[in-house]
Protein backbone atom coordinates (compact mmCIF):
# COMPACT_ATOMS: atom_id res chain seq x y z
CA UNK A 1 0.00 0.00 0.00
CA UNK A 2 1.42 3.13 -1.20
CA UNK A 3 0.98 6.56 0.46
CA UNK A 4 -1.75 7.37 -2.46
CA UNK A 5 -3.53 4.21 -2.01
CA UNK A 6 -4.05 5.24 1.41
CA UNK A 7 -6.13 8.43 0.69
CA UNK A 8 -7.99 6.40 -2.13
CA UNK A 9 -8.42 3.66 1.44
CA UNK A 10 -9.43 6.78 3.48
CA UNK A 11 -12.01 7.61 0.88
CA UNK A 12 -13.27 4.21 -0.16
CA UNK A 13 -13.78 3.98 3.41
CA UNK A 14 -15.65 7.33 4.29
CA UNK A 15 -18.06 6.69 1.14
CA UNK A 16 -18.34 2.73 2.64
CA UNK A 17 -19.48 5.06 6.00
CA UNK A 18 -22.13 7.44 4.28
CA UNK A 19 -23.44 4.36 2.46
CA UNK A 20 -24.09 2.88 5.84
CA UNK A 21 -25.13 6.23 7.41
CA UNK A 22 -27.83 6.57 5.02
CA UNK A 23 -29.03 2.49 5.53
CA UNK A 24 -28.97 3.50 9.32
CA UNK A 25 -30.97 6.68 9.67
CA UNK A 26 -33.37 6.30 6.86
CA UNK A 27 -33.63 2.54 5.35
CA UNK A 28 -34.16 0.59 8.57
CA UNK A 29 -36.20 3.43 10.40
CA UNK A 30 -38.97 2.09 7.67
CA UNK A 31 -38.31 -1.18 7.89
CA UNK A 32 -38.61 -1.18 11.49
CA UNK A 33 -41.66 1.07 11.34
CA UNK A 34 -43.11 -1.34 8.59
CA UNK A 35 -42.28 -4.28 10.50
CA UNK A 36 -44.40 -2.67 14.03
CA UNK A 37 -47.43 -2.08 11.70
CA UNK A 38 -47.75 -6.00 11.41
CA UNK A 39 -48.21 -6.28 15.35
CA UNK A 40 -46.76 -8.70 17.91
CA UNK A 41 -43.22 -7.70 18.42
CA UNK A 42 -42.12 -10.68 19.78
CA UNK A 43 -42.93 -13.14 17.16
CA UNK A 44 -42.06 -10.42 13.93
CA UNK A 45 -39.25 -11.43 12.22
CA UNK A 46 -39.04 -9.05 9.94
CA UNK A 47 -38.84 -6.78 13.36
CA UNK A 48 -35.57 -8.54 14.67
CA UNK A 49 -33.91 -9.01 11.53
CA UNK A 50 -34.11 -5.44 10.61
CA UNK A 51 -33.06 -4.43 14.65
CA UNK A 52 -30.55 -7.02 14.14
CA UNK A 53 -29.40 -5.07 11.11
CA UNK A 54 -29.44 -2.07 12.45
CA UNK A 55 -26.81 -3.17 15.39
CA UNK A 56 -24.92 -4.79 13.10
CA UNK A 57 -24.52 -1.38 10.68
CA UNK A 58 -23.99 0.59 13.76
CA UNK A 59 -20.65 -1.37 14.55
CA UNK A 60 -19.36 -1.46 11.07
CA UNK A 61 -19.80 2.56 11.17
CA UNK A 62 -18.08 2.42 14.04
CA UNK A 63 -14.68 -0.26 13.13
CA UNK A 64 -14.66 1.55 9.68
CA UNK A 65 -14.58 5.03 11.55
CA UNK A 66 -11.90 3.84 13.64
CA UNK A 67 -10.01 2.98 10.74
CA UNK A 68 -10.18 5.78 9.08
CA UNK A 69 -8.61 7.55 12.09
CA UNK A 70 -6.42 5.58 11.82
CA UNK A 71 -4.80 6.27 8.68
CA UNK A 72 -5.59 9.46 9.29
CA UNK A 73 -3.23 10.02 11.99
CA UNK A 74 -0.48 8.16 9.19
CA UNK A 75 2.01 10.71 8.49
CA UNK A 76 4.43 10.46 5.97
CA UNK A 77 6.91 11.53 7.85
CA UNK A 78 6.21 9.21 10.53
CA UNK A 79 7.00 6.02 8.06
CA UNK A 80 10.64 4.65 7.74
CA UNK A 81 12.12 5.21 4.04
CA UNK A 82 14.83 2.21 4.54
CA UNK A 83 13.46 0.44 7.37
CA UNK A 84 10.21 -1.78 8.79
CA UNK A 85 7.10 0.22 8.96
CA UNK A 86 3.27 0.52 8.44
CA UNK A 87 3.03 -0.02 4.40
CA UNK A 88 6.13 -2.48 3.92
CA UNK A 89 6.26 -5.63 2.56
CA UNK A 90 8.86 -7.61 3.90
CA UNK A 91 10.61 -10.71 2.94
CA UNK A 92 12.14 -13.02 6.15
CA UNK A 93 14.21 -16.36 6.40
CA UNK A 94 13.72 -18.47 9.05
CA UNK A 95 17.69 -19.22 10.38
CA UNK A 96 17.18 -22.81 11.56
CA UNK A 97 15.21 -24.08 9.00
CA UNK A 98 15.66 -22.31 6.14
CA UNK A 99 11.60 -21.44 5.09
CA UNK A 100 10.63 -18.19 3.98
CA UNK A 101 8.09 -16.22 4.97
CA UNK A 102 6.64 -12.46 3.38
CA UNK A 103 4.16 -10.32 4.93
CA UNK A 104 2.89 -7.10 4.37
CA UNK A 105 2.24 -4.27 7.90
CA UNK A 106 -1.58 -3.13 7.49
CA UNK A 107 -4.30 -1.64 9.68
CA UNK A 108 -6.30 -3.76 11.86
CA UNK A 109 -8.74 -4.36 10.04
CA UNK A 110 -7.18 -4.86 7.17
CA UNK A 111 -5.32 -7.92 9.11
CA UNK A 112 -5.67 -10.94 7.04
CA UNK A 113 -2.51 -13.30 8.54
CA UNK A 114 -3.18 -16.15 6.22
CA UNK A 115 -2.84 -13.84 2.54
CA UNK A 116 -0.05 -12.92 4.76
CA UNK A 117 -1.30 -9.16 6.12
CA UNK A 118 -0.48 -8.35 9.90
CA UNK A 119 -0.06 -5.44 11.92
CA UNK A 120 2.67 -4.36 13.52
CA UNK A 121 1.56 -5.06 16.98
CA UNK A 122 1.31 -9.18 15.99
CA UNK A 123 5.38 -10.78 17.58
CA UNK A 124 6.65 -10.35 13.52
CA UNK A 125 5.06 -6.61 13.71
CA UNK A 126 6.62 -5.84 17.17
CA UNK A 127 10.31 -7.54 16.29
CA UNK A 128 10.80 -6.10 12.83
CA UNK A 129 10.04 -2.62 13.34
CA UNK A 130 12.19 -0.23 12.73
CA UNK A 131 14.79 -3.12 11.50
CA UNK A 132 16.75 -2.60 8.31
CA UNK A 133 17.08 -5.05 5.44
CA UNK A 134 19.97 -7.84 6.39
CA UNK A 135 19.09 -7.50 10.17
CA UNK A 136 18.52 -11.01 11.98
CA UNK A 137 15.73 -10.51 14.07
CA UNK A 138 14.50 -12.70 17.40
CA UNK A 139 10.38 -13.15 17.15
CA UNK A 140 8.38 -13.81 19.77
CA UNK A 141 6.25 -16.76 18.84
CA UNK A 142 4.01 -18.57 21.54
CA UNK A 143 5.51 -21.89 21.55
CA UNK A 144 8.85 -21.02 21.27
CA UNK A 145 11.54 -17.80 20.10
CA UNK A 146 12.46 -18.30 16.32
CA UNK A 147 15.40 -16.03 14.61
CA UNK A 148 14.95 -14.73 11.23
CA UNK A 149 16.81 -12.71 8.51
CA UNK A 150 15.28 -10.22 6.75
CA UNK A 151 16.33 -10.47 2.87
CA UNK A 152 14.18 -7.63 1.33
CA UNK A 153 11.73 -4.78 3.03
CA UNK A 154 9.72 -2.82 -0.07
CA UNK A 155 8.70 -0.11 1.63
CA UNK A 156 4.96 2.35 1.43
CA UNK A 157 7.63 4.84 -0.36
CA UNK A 158 8.53 2.32 -2.72
CA UNK A 159 11.69 2.19 -1.73
CA UNK A 160 13.13 -1.16 -2.40
CA UNK A 161 16.02 -2.82 -0.10
CA UNK A 162 17.88 -6.22 0.06
CA UNK A 163 20.02 -8.00 2.47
Amino acid sequence: MGLESIEKKKQELKDEIDKLKHEFKVELPKKIAEAREHGDLKENADYHAARERQGFVRAKIAQLSDEVRTLTNLSSDDIPEDKVGFGSTVLIKNISTGEEKEFTFVTDAESEPSAGRITLSTPFGTALRFMEAGATVTVNLPMSDEEYKILKIKTIHGNELKA
